[in-house]
């Protein structure tokens, strides 16, 4: 029996967040595909209800953190690390680089330690200049002391082994994946009605972004694209901010009069806004592989994305990208009818199978656990 703990996320089920989304959909696929693991996800306290210690076939386990934007993180996967030593875990796995400070200690207890690295976070607008310094530790961290690393976009891997070159064996492309087959229930069909009733949006005929309300999901590019039209769509932004934040209070006070925030709202509903929506955009400036535009594509969302390396790691065609940053591009983008975006979703689905991402991520712990 390998017995795996999982950390580095805020927790499941149901919590915004990339890595959330990604350990949501492949930690239950994982351990229904080998009866000789065995997956315990360590989140953090605000996050995880301490009545679902079972979810999905996985053990689930909240531990303190600390109540701060730079310090969260941390704070719980140290604790996270420590609770899997007490347990006998014979690999850690951690999610992101901020996490990822930990590998070194995780290494000096013993522990087998993979890292996924979802993404650059040190280009994320939101952090300051210490914070970003201790993120490219992590990063560092990581790249030298971790068993395994997984990179969730191949871009992101190429920018990796060029950095730590000695670190290539060791490094790996495992992708996001696509949800596949989402059906809505009734319950949040309704709650999609009467969300788009609030916001005075109608069935096909509104634009749709989703993510958390920070700088690099270049919103406030949206939205100064969305006031510069002279008959604007009805533009949907669902997603809100963890920590009170300047970057929020400005995007609400820059809307115009067709630019909506729906807050956070839970993946099924998402999921049928997402169907229902005219075009899904991604104005982001980073990304790691964006779950978002995956879930657009699975429910059949024309996609207008922003070019960074990430996005187009989608390979979509280059009609579904625009210059990121550009509010004049995208202006005229949004101009153009929804159609012109179509993607093949079924493509799309092949090449993000979680099943095959699942598979993928079990031999990796395989290779170096007997």
């Amino acid at each position: 029996m390998i017995r795996i703990f999982v950390t580095g996320l805020r927790g499941i089920p149901d919590v915004m967040g990339g890595v959330e989304s990604h350990c949501e959909a492949l930690y239950p696929r994982l351990q229904r595909l080998s009866s000789a693991v065995e997956i315990t996800v360590v989140g953090r306290v605000p996050y995880v209800d301490a009545a679902k210690t079972r979810v999905a076939g996985l053990t689930v386990k909240g531990v303190p953190a600390v109540r701060s934007t730079s310090l969260e993180a941390i704070s719980s996967t140290l604790l996270a690390v420590l609770y899997a030593r007490l347990r006998r875990a014979d690999i850690v796995h951690i999610h992101a680089i901020g996490p990822a400070l930990t590998t070194g200690i995780a290494r000096m207890l013993g522990l087998k330690v993979v890292v996924t690295h979802h993404g650059k976070d040190y280009a994320r607008g939101k952090w300051g200049r210490l914070a970003k310094a201790m993120l490219k530790r992590g990063e560092r961290a990581a790249m030298r002391h971790a068993h395994r690393v997984i990179c969730v976009s191949p871009s992101l891997r190429e920018e990796l082994v060029s950095a730590f070159p000695e670190a290539a064996g060791r490094t790996v492309y495992i992708p996001n994946g696509v949800p596949g087959a989402a059906v809505a229930g009734d319950t949040a069909r309704a709650e999609a009605d009467r969300v788009l009733a609030a916001h005075g949006a109608r069935d096909g005929e509104f634009v749709l972004a989703v993510g958390r309300l920070v700088p690099e999901k270049g919103f406030d590019t949206l939205i100064d694209a969305a006031n510069r039209m002279a008959s604007p769509p009805k533009l949907l932004i669902v997603g809100g901010s963890e920590h009170r934040s300047s970057y929020a209070e400005r995007l609400t006070r820059k809307a115009g009069p067709q630019v909506r925030f729906a807050g956070m709202l839970p993946r099924e509903v998402v999921f049928e806004l997402q169907r229902r929506t005219a075009l899904f955009v991604m104005p982001s400036f980073h990304e790691g592989l964006p779950i978002a535009a995956l879930e657009a594509a699975d429910a059949g969302a024309p996609l207008l994305l922003s070019d960074i390396a990430a996005n187009r790691d989608l390979g979509l065609a280059p009609v579904n990208y625009f210059p990121v940053g550009d509010v004049d591009a995208l202006v005229a983008a949004l101009a153009q009818p929804p159609r012109c975006y179509a993607v093949d979703a079924d493509a799309v689905r092949d090449r993000f199978d979680w099943n095959r991402i699942a598979a993928e991520t079990l031999r990796v712990y395989e290779a170096f656990v007997p």
